[in-house]
């Protein structure tokens, strides 16, 4: 068995869970709108059509904000299509994905549907093929009260009060060229000054998201974000990053050493800012928007298949197995190391695109990796204590010198609480981990949940909906402040302690 160690102290902080990292992101692609949250005439819709066996999933992640409506999709989108009557909206060829775009579903049924979720809505703007003014009307017709064209519009269309949307992306992976409307940093930068100006002045209580490289592969990035935020710095809030892991070469053990490069992607990018930061002479920092993120790469040879200008097609469809949530459970973990700066994170998607809900005409299920979402989710809220790890390293092929432990502690004073994230990423031997808390008097174990399997390519179908799921571990323990626990071999586990009363 590998010995293992977690240094923490009450008084080093990394910073305060904000819970909109814990977002998710619902595009209009695929099935992830028409057959996932939206699909009338099903038995187990309502009566708007609001699918509610996957609502109640939806409820079980706790997922406070949802990234809307794209995506590639929302270069080519024009809102004002996608309200009013539904029999005068008009069906559109949709660019982004080649499929057509009915707009059956559209902005007031995303925000009536957010409501029953209990989920924020985080939305974005088309500055692809549009610009600074038609995501100035956009804002106007969700946020303004009344009295103006498109705020009394919002109210003919049967909308009394405001959406009162906070948070607005400028634009999408504007850096890409496959973007409809693809711009240099230079270009990019300059529109996104100007939109964040006009919607500011027109409802200053939004945040806004500039658009930062989508991954850290890309060949301008770090050129890009210096760039857009020297043109846009004191216009904006946060800074974006979309990255996606997969398995291609079934190297496991690299497959899950990805999360090291999440991290450099997200040291990186702070470091960026701060250079920017640094250059104007501004006191405010740029915080982070990781609003996509998770595996993608199964569903990449079933998509090459579909026929263009197809109605909703099975898009992306990724079944995801028990090394992905493995991998994705060391992400969530990374994102919380850096809750100083990450303020959003949206796992990308929420319901069957690339999703930890997936849904078919009879029911809707669970996949592998909705369980470390759910987890985090649940009782990743508090304080991020500074984790230090000590631990064996193995070898990557990808990143270099990786840890086999990933781990996150979180520190919930008010409900005096304490939890232990960590995946041993070792393949073939346990984990005993040892972590001084005599610092937390009086604290006791209160469960040791895990999420293991025996085969890494285990998935969960809707036949199999519980192949992967996770049980009850009573390896750990609290001995006058010492607190030893065992994490099984390719293992996600979750330590709870509280305080006993």
């Amino acid at each position: 068995m590998k010995k293992a160690e977690i240094i923490i102290d009450k008084y080093f902080l990394t910073g305060d869970v904000d819970k909109r990292i814990y977002g998710s992101f619902i595009e209009q692609l695929g099935r992830a709108v028409y057959g996932g949250i939206y699909q009338e005439g099903n038995s187990n819709s309502d009566e708007q059509g609001f699918r509610k066996d996957t609502l109640k999933l939806v409820k079980e992640l706790g997922v406070p904000i949802v990234r809307y409506p794209g995506g590639n999709f929302v270069s080519g989108f024009h809102w004002e299509d996608s309200v009013g009557p539904k029999a005068q909206r008009p069906a559109r060829t949709e660019l982004a994905w080649k499929v057509i775009e009915t707009n059956e579903f559209g902005l007031n049924e995303f925000a009536d549907w957010s409501r029953k979720a209990g989920s924020d809505v985080m939305m974005a703007v088309n500055l692809g093929t549009r610009g600074p003014e038609e995501a100035k009307n956009l804002l106007e017709y969700c946020n303004f009260e009344g009295g103006t064209y498109y705020s009394d519009l919002r109210r003919a269309h049967g909308y009394e009060k405001p959406h009162q949307i906070k948070v607005w992306c400028l634009g999408n992976e504007m850096d890409g060229t496959w973007q409809m409307g693809h711009k240099t940093a230079g270009e990019y930068g300059r529109i996104a000054s100007e939109t964040a100006r006009l919607m500011k002045w027109l409802d200053p209580d939004i945040e806004t998201v500039a658009c930062g490289s989508s991954g850290l592969a890309m060949p301008t990035f770090g050129e890009w974000e210096y760039q857009v935020l020297d043109e846009c710095y004191h216009e904006v809030d946060y800074l974006s990053l979309h990255q996606y892991f997969g398995n291609r070469s079934d190297n496991t053990a690299d497959f899950l050493a990805g999360s090291k490069g999440m991290d450099d992607f997200i040291s990186g990018v702070i470091s960026l800012c701060d250079a920017v930061k640094a250059k104007k002479h501004a006191k405010k920092s740029i915080h982070l928007s990781f609003d996509e993120w998770n595996v993608w790469y199964h569903s990449n040879e079933q998509d090459k298949k579909i026929r263009p200008w197809e109605k909703a097609p099975h898009q992306l469809e990724d079944v995801y197995n028990f090394e992905d949530a493995l991998l994705v459970g060391s992400m969530l973990i990374t994102l919380l190391r850096h809750a100083d700066r990450v303020k959003i994170a949206c796992m990308a998607q929420l319901v069957n695109v690339i999703a930890p809900i997936m849904t078919s005409d009879t029911g809707a299920w669970r996949q592998t990796i909705f369980y470390p979402y759910m987890h985090a989710s649940a009782f990743g809220r508090g304080t991020v204590l500074q984790t230090q790890i000590k631990a064996p390293v193995y070898e990557s092929q990808s990143y270099g010198a990786v840890s086999i432990l990933d781990s996150v502690c979180i520190w919930d004073q008010q409900a005096e609480a304490l939890t232990i994230f960590a995946v041993n990423k070792d393949l073939t031997e346990d984990a005993e981990v040892t972590c001084d808390l005599r610092q937390f008097e009086g604290y006791r174990v209160k469960e040791h949940l895990v999420l293991t399997h025996d085969d890494l390519k285990a998935e969960n179908t809707e036949a199999a909906p519980d192949t992967v799921k996770p049980s009850c571990s009573q390896a750990s323990r609290l001995d006058h402040g010492k607190l030893t626990m065992v994490f099984g071999r390719h293992s996600w586990n979750v330590v709870r302690l509280e305080k006993e009363r």
